[in-house]
């Protein structure tokens, strides 16, 4: 007998809860930034109710300061300190189908029951590759796919990121702090370049002044491994470790493979910098089943409403052509 609409909302609900909700780890165990931000609400996090854009406020400039003396006049005047980045809204979607031919084969309660967990978790997995294809990409502002890492690093000075074009937005003193930090010359991976990357995207001296959490290829990421090995300086991020991610840790950042990363890229993330703004009603919400128009099916989708964000572009780096 096929199942009925609500039956199939009840399935799918209670596959959501079964295993203390192990199901939704399933929309991001296997991108690490997904996992480590989005899942984890790490770094920026932001559930706007709706809006043309996401706005996201940035500092660029201090207000009026200096030193004086006894008598002196002093400034009042109230410098221009604040602008704010507008990311678009990002839209993706999970599909899961049953056609009638596949219920009626699936007879019984717990084939039944089967089929229907197996359709939804395709449509987490279809729905979370989506996101995570975008995340390293050089997704613009106007793209369909949420805008990209590639965009915020190596992004063209007269090229909007954020809505904001580089060379439009200047500091008092002549300094671009919406500018893309990246290296594209060819090199070898090292210590050295690891160090070099990050102090590139350095923006103070105290606690977050630096990245502290980068992402690589899995090719890269062992030759990184082997070298700290070799030299007796293993270690790695327990909380990371336990989310079933290899990773690293060197000098305070944690390095982390990712399939998602582009052959020979490796990305540097203050974590204060960066993260995720998700509508309030787009966290991989579930549409309830319903009928597929004129096909003998039903079907239901999970939706994703948000982008990829950060408030201070010029914290974060990204090198190319690595070895």
């Amino acid at each position: 007998m096929a199942l009925t609409y609500t039956e199939l909302d009840s399935i799918t609900n209670d596959y959501f809860l079964a295993d203390g909700k192990k199901a939704v780890d399933i929309f991001f165990n296997d991108c690490f930034l997904m996992d480590r931000f989005m899942k984890n609400k790490k770094g920026i996090w932001e559930r706007p109710d709706g809006g043309d854009y996401i706005r996201i406020p940035l500092s660029y400039d201090g207000q009026e300061a200096e030193f004086y003396s006894r008598g002196e006049a002093l400034s009042s005047d109230d410098r221009e300190s604040i602008n704010a980045a507008r990311f678009n809204w990002k839209h993706a979607y999970g599909n899961a189908t049953i056609y009638r031919p596949d219920e009626l084969k699936n007879a019984g309660e717990y084939a039944q029951v089967q089929m229907v967990a197996t359709k939804v978790e395709q449509a987490q997995k279809s729905v979370r590759k989506k996101i995570a294809q975008g995340i390293y990409a050089a997704n613009s502002d106007t793209d369909k796919s949420i805008t990209g890492l590639r965009s915020c690093v190596f992004g063209a000075a007269t090229v909007a990121y954020g809505n904001i074009i580089e060379n439009d937005l200047v500091a008092a003193d002549l300094t671009k702090p919406w500018s893309g930090t990246d290296t594209t010359a060819a090199a070898a991976i090292s210590l050295a370049v690891l160090r070099t990357l990050k102090s590139s995207a350095k923006i103070g001296d105290g606690p977050g002044g630096k990245p502290d959490c980068a992402t690589t290829t899995e090719t890269l990421f062992n030759i990184i491994s082997g070298i700290l090995q070799n030299q007796q300086r293993f270690t790695e991020d327990k909380d990371t470790a336990k989310a079933g991610f290899t990773n690293l840790v060197f000098e305070g950042m944690i390095i982390a493979s990712d399939d998602y990363v582009p052959s020979g890229f490796l990305f540097a993330i203050n974590s204060k910098h960066y993260g995720w703004a998700i509508h309030s009603q787009g966290y991989f919400a579930r549409e309830p089943w319903g009928k597929i128009p004129d096909v003998a099916g039903k079907t239901m989708k999970i939706y994703w409403d948000g982008n990829q964000v950060v408030n201070n572009r010029k914290a974060h780096a990204g090198q190319s052509s690595l070895t």
